[in-house]
């Protein structure tokens, strides 16, 4: 019987010890964190990392008890790389859930949700209505009713030059007396100071009543038209629409991947505070990226008077702590950040950054 008590115990305390060093396997070696500086979620001070995603990292690990260490990277490819090739252990950036991401890595619950963005330089109001006024299209309109007037202006004159030279005259003065009384006959002014007596003269004024009303009013829709058609042009209510301007997103990022997806030609930058400064410069018309980096970069900068986030967003996305792919690590932290998004310190730290 004491026999049978000692194999138990003996047992027992094999799969305590079992236990013990597979619960602290991952407090027992030192995690490599992959990390590259994406302000307000990760940035570096002069005494180490701050941000949302590092301290919520922090908040995990002081359930996981592990000890780790930043590996920081030049940009978001090189990052996504590391995680790929198991050259870190997992990196808590603000990486986005993607399609082509999940078929190289693997994510964590989402502890951030975000919108992709577009920044554009802001315009006054003023400004961009006299640049419509004086566009072409506006011109062009405009000096085609002024040709429109001269004709009908011009075979009047035709008729009244010589029977009715008082008020028509000859030569380039009579000519541009006809003008006048065309233009005064299409805008129903009706000043009287001309009229045409002959026939002919009269039969042209007919027409040109009548026709004036109709071409008076498309003409005006026309001009009205100009003056509002680049308004309408500029205006983005999807993805396809940004196609009509100069874009830029930062490189391997999933805006990156969202643009390559509907063909939209664009440039690339290493960062946010790149994109937000190819703007300013008017390198770009649009800069579309992650929404917070975005409003935090332009007021970090202090840039709220000359660039704005749109609030037409394109997407929705979703941030994840990012893993090599089948690594035993996302069991063990999955868990435990679920339940740190659920305690009042994340709540709070999310409304100090957001």
């Amino acid at each position: 019987m004491r026999h049978k008590y000692f194999l138990f115990f003996i047992s027992l305390f094999c799969g305590f010890l079992s236990f013990s060093q597979n619960d602290s396997l991952v407090a027992s070696e030192k995690l490599v964190i992959g990390i590259t500086e994406t302000p307000p979620f990760v940035m570096k001070t002069p005494g180490g990392y701050s941000g949302l995603s590092v301290k919520s990292w922090k908040l995990v690990n002081d359930e996981l008890r592990s000890d780790y260490e930043f590996r920081e990277y030049d940009g978001l490819k090189e990052l996504l790389n590391a995680v790929e090739t198991g050259e870190v252990d997992l990196s808590i950036n603000p990486i986005t859930v993607t399609d082509s991401r999940m078929k190289r890595m693997d994510f964590s619950q989402p502890y951030f949700i975000s919108h992709t963005s577009i920044a554009k330089k802001k315009e006054s109001a003023v400004l961009k209505h006299l640049a419509n006024l004086f566009s072409w299209d506006f011109f062009s309109i405009v000096l085609l009713l002024l040709l429109v007037i001269f004709i009908f202006g011009f075979l009047v004159w035709i008729f009244e030059r010589k029977r009715n030279q008082e008020e028509f005259g000859t030569g380039l003065k009579g000519i541009m007396q006809g003008f006048w009384w065309s233009a005064v006959t299409m805008t129903t002014v009706g000043y009287g100071d001309k009229s045409p007596r002959t026939t002919g003269g009269r039969v042209i004024g007919l027409i040109w009543m009548f026709m004036a009303v109709i071409i008076i009013s498309s003409f005006t829709a026309g001009i009205a038209s100009s003056l509002t058609v680049k308004s309408i042009n500029e205006e983005i209510n999807g993805i396809q629409d940004l196609g009509r301007f100069d874009v830029m997103t930062v490189s391997s990022s999933s805006s990156d991947e969202l643009l390559q997806l509907y063909n939209i030609d664009k440039n690339l930058v290493s960062n946010g505070a790149e994109g937000i400064e190819a703007v300013l410069k008017d390198e770009a018309a649009l800069f579309v990226y992650d929404e917070p980096i975005l409003k935090y970069e332009i007021e970090r900068q202090k840039l709220q008077d000359k660039i704005e986030v749109l609030e037409q967003s394109l997407k929705k996305d979703y941030y994840s702590y990012a893993f090599p792919k089948n690594s035993n690590l996302l069991k063990k932290i999955n868990p435990i950040l679920v339940h740190t998004l659920k305690t009042m310190e994340w709540s709070t730290l999310t409304k100090e950054y957001y």
